[in-house]
């Protein structure tokens, strides 16, 4: 009769090594110590923005004379600031809500604009085979290496002086005034952010199964049928990704929207607006705590929707069988 011997498997040797270290990584970061951490970095990172929130609502004295932890020992609370920031008839201290609705009208074309063509240049590299297909893809990441500010003056002179060669006018000035300077900040936030937006959706896109790919072309579907059938259900997760940082680059952006939109209240976005309200003493700064904190709500907004897309990551491009 042979008696069944045990026998113990090394986990640190050969394909089980990267588990074990995982493993070990994963235990530390759930482990007592790393939460009191992770609630302490929180809490410090926390802290200035509710300290933010706390003085917008404090009358002008107790803003300019005392901390903003006062207001527990002695709270008061008041809309004043936040009515003349939003409607206040002074040059210096209000109409900031035209200002806000000039933010969005210039945030969301310039995050839908670059997040389609985007969208479609990431496929068409990917899974177009064409002549010259390796070059373009190069040349548009290299793009990313040129600063923003360098490309400013020849954007500036492409719209008020056209494109001519030799004398012969290829594209005329754009002309334009007033609400139509909105056209131009859109054109630029889109040629800014297009060769990031390419790179990394086109990364997510060659990384889809080909299996699936090919299985619709067999089916008789088309390059456009599967581009909106197929893939992009599948690319959303990284669609929303960037779409939450370009909204947050495009709303925060002060140089790019004073450039081609102008400082006019018919035209140019909030961030114009917060700056001009520092004034140049900075005598009436209370307002700017409720000015900040407006600026802030509607990016908060976009990111608590749009974050449950972080967490199916590439989960969204799985294969079921």
């Amino acid at each position: 009769m042979t008696t069944a011997v045990p026998v113990r498997v090394d986990t640190a040797i050969g394909t089980d090594r990267p588990a074990t270290v995982g493993g070990r990584v994963r235990k530390r970061l759930n482990s007592r110590t790393a939460t009191v951490v992770s609630i302490v970095i929180a809490v410090v990172w926390t802290l200035p923005t509710f300290g933010l929130f706390i003085s917008s609502f404090r009358p002008e004295d107790a803003i300019k004379t005392t901390g903003w932890w006062t207001f527990f020992s002695n709270p008061q609370l008041t809309l004043e600031n936040y009515q003349q920031v939003l409607f206040g008839r002074s040059s210096s201290s209000g109409q900031l809500a035209s200002y806000f609705t000039n933010s969005i009208v210039i945030t969301i074309p310039s995050v839908l604009f670059p997040l389609a063509f985007a969208a479609l240049a990431a496929y068409a590299l990917a899974w177009i085979n064409f002549k010259g297909r390796d070059w373009i893809y190069i040349g548009i990441f290299a793009l990313q290496i040129v600063p923003l500010q360098m490309a400013l003056v020849p954007l500036l002179s492409f719209f008020s002086q056209g494109v001519s060669v030799g004398g012969i006018t290829l594209m005329p000035a754009w002309d334009l005034a007033d609400e139509q300077r909105f056209i131009q900040v859109w054109f630029a936030h889109t040629c800014f952010a297009l060769p990031l937006a390419v790179f990394l959706l086109h990364n997510f896109v060659s990384q889809l199964p080909r299996d699936l790919m090919e299985a619709a072309r067999v089916d008789g579907a088309t390059h456009p049928k599967i581009f909106r059938t197929i893939v992009l259900p599948l690319i959303t997760p990284a669609l929303a990704a960037f779409g939450i940082f370009q909204f947050l680059w495009v709303w925060n952006d002060l140089l790019v929207a004073l450039i081609f939109a102008g400082g006019g209240n018919e035209t140019a976005p909030m961030t114009v607006r917060l700056a001009e309200m520092a004034g140049t003493r900075g005598g009436e700064w209370q307002r700017l705590t409720s000015g900040a904190f407006i600026s802030i709500v509607v990016p908060l907004i976009v990111f608590l929707s749009l974050q449950r897309y972080f967490v199916r990551g590439l989960l969204a491009g799985s294969v079921k069988g």
